[in-house]
């Protein structure tokens, strides 16, 4: 069974090299999520009870891929794996996103942003002779530039937990409760244990 990513030191540093925070949610994402079917066939345990003669008297309906799971194992994997690598990259988009709202001093381009936007402001524009020198593309800030990473990555990772959330309904017999609801429930206990 695979085990959930370990958390990265938080730091601002870490939010703004883009890289670094989009491998890490991409090596979590892969180890976890994008390998839900190795993981949940991982679970399965087929000679525990030994061979049975009988079982090969009649046709498999299900393909062995396709049949559920100890209950047990499933609850295991979903408590210690799943939802903890879930929580580990909240967490961590969580904290990119505070970063990415609180102002920067250490911004290496805001000097070059505020001369660009004075130097603007000073620029006389004759659209008759020149239609495209109104156009103006100010540099964007990190700290903007992170928040649209941590909008995109958020996005992201509701679609890979509903996928992953399907392939675990169907594996394990959970019907009726939602990612959302699923993890926010186990969030709840683990601050009760706490």
């Amino acid at each position: 069974m695979s085990q959930p990513s370990a958390r990265p030191a938080l730091t601002p540093q870490f939010c703004f090299n883009e890289t670094a925070l989009r491998d890490f949610l991409r090596l979590s994402r892969g180890t976890i999520d994008d390998s839900i079917s190795q993981n949940l066939n991982a679970l399965m345990t087929p000679a525990r009870t030994g061979f049975d003669p009988s079982s090969t008297a009649e046709r498999q309906i299900l393909p062995t891929g396709k049949r559920p799971i100890d209950p047990g194992s499933c609850h295991s994997f979903k408590n210690n794996v799943l939802f903890q690598s879930w929580q580990t990259r909240s967490d961590v988009l969580n904290y990119c996103a505070g970063v990415a709202t609180s102002p920067d001093p250490e911004d290496p381009d805001m000097v070059l942003r505020q001369v660009e936007s004075a130097r603007d402001r000073e620029r006389i524009v004759n659209e008759r002779l020149d239609p495209y020198s109104a156009r103006f593309f100010p540099r964007e800030a990190r700290t903007e530039s992170l928040a649209n990473v941590v909008r995109n990555e958020r996005v992201v990772e509701s679609i890979i937990r509903s996928r992953t959330w399907v392939m675990v309904g169907e594996r394990c017999g959970d019907v009726g409760m939602g990612w959302e609801d699923a993890l926010d429930r186990w969030r709840t206990k683990q601050e009760s244990l706490q």
